[in-house]
């Protein structure tokens, strides 16, 4: 071994060391980088577009967008926040005045006049013996769910430092990728060891999949939350235009999504209305709204990455059970890279002319 390699080989030693320690000190703050990366890739055209209005002033700019940002997530999540605790507090009142009004004792036979309803009418008289039985457990349960949503509020106060800590190293970071970003990604550009042709297709590749997954989760979103509003609006909901608001925001949570609000408004029909309007919610909610999601993304997703939607389908499915909701951006992203080296190594290797993948292979 000559003396320039062993020096090669200690200095790739040291500098795979000095990775895995920066790896490790950065590993915290991995998560919020990663929203803020996402952030600024899809807003930076509108980045550019006010710098050249404020005459090229980009930390104004970035400023700017930085604090239109953290305006537009505090404040709905605050109001969500706080008038979720409010009406969890409240349901147990709403339900006792319906025990109370005789609501419990009606309904065997609001079931006995729904199809099948002798079979739910047979089982609920298996589960409770007497109407005094079913009025005490919708009592204790409402009781029960009331508490425990109040409770995680109480929870999430206490947690409120590490949220509020994550947010903010978000919220800088996003600041330092709108002023510096270019230069960041040029800089990091440079140093990838690949061909520039290779370089080249993999970063188009990952703006492609990065912009599609966005415009695929959110437009997504907004159609789930029209047709939930639609919904709450026909069966005279309270509010259908804040429900509807508060729907498409948490659409793209992966557990829950938009049942978290259509869910509660049948209960909620359920105890005020007539029992067909809380059927009607359900099923709509359950077989429209929910099942919008499960073929609209990844069609739309599919489409504008240009991913193979089988594929893309379960990139989307794992990457939310592995990473949770930044593995909805972060499934299709490895997937793209993926075939984007396949494609490199058959052009380069194999010497093969290919074309890239179908967007619909199911």
């Amino acid at each position: 071994m000559t003396r320039q390699y062993l020096f090669t080989a200690c200095f790739f030693a040291v500098l795979l060391a000095l990775l895995y320690q920066i790896g490790v000190i950065f590993a915290p703050f991995l998560l919020p980088v990663l929203w803020a990366a996402i952030l600024s890739h899809v807003t930076f055209p509108l980045h550019l577009r006010l710098t050249a209005l404020l005459k090229g002033r980009e930390t104004l700019s970035a400023a700017l967008l930085t604090l239109g940002i953290l305006a537009l997530v505090v404040v709905p999540v605050g109001v969500l926040a706080s008038r979720l605790i409010q009406e969890a507090g409240s349901a147990y009142d709403i339900i006792t005045a319906w025990v109370q009004a005789g609501g419990a004792k009606q309904l065997p036979a609001m079931l006995a006049t729904l199809p099948f309803g002798s079979a739910f009418q047979e089982l609920l008289g298996r589960v409770f013996v007497s109407p005094e039985d079913l009025e005490f457990f919708l009592l204790q349960s409402s009781k029960t769910v009331s508490g425990f949503v109040v409770e995680q509020g109480a929870g999430f106060a206490k947690n409120a430092f590490l949220l509020v800590a994550n947010f903010l190293v978000a919220l800088v970071t996003l600041f330092f990728f709108f002023k510096d970003g270019a230069r960041f990604l040029e800089g990091l550009y440079r140093i990838i060891p690949l061909e520039d042709g290779h370089k080249k297709k993999i970063i188009a590749r990952l703006d492609q999949t990065i912009t599609a997954v966005v415009k695929g989760t959110v437009i997504t979103a907004i159609v789930q939350g029209l047709l939930a509003g639609l919904a709450y609006a026909a069966l005279g909901v309270s509010g259908p235009v804040a429900l509807m608001a508060i729907t498409i925001v948490l659409a793209p949570l992966p557990f829950g999504g938009t049942a978290l609000i259509w869910g509660p408004v049948a209960l909620y029909l359920f105890w005020t209305a007539p029992l067909w309007k809380a059927i009607a919610m359900l099923v709509w909610g359950a077989g429209v709204v929910t099942t919008v999601d499960n073929f609209l993304k990844p069609m739309l997703i599919g489409q504008g990455a240009k991913l193979p939607v089988i594929f893309l389908f379960f990139s989307i499915l794992g990457g939310l059970n592995a990473y949770g909701l930044i593995g909805l951006f972060l499934g299709p992203i490895l997937l793209a890279i993926l075939l984007t080296a396949i494609q490199i190594y058959r052009e380069e290797y194999l010497h093969e002319q290919i074309s890239p993948p179908p967007t619909n292979t199911i």
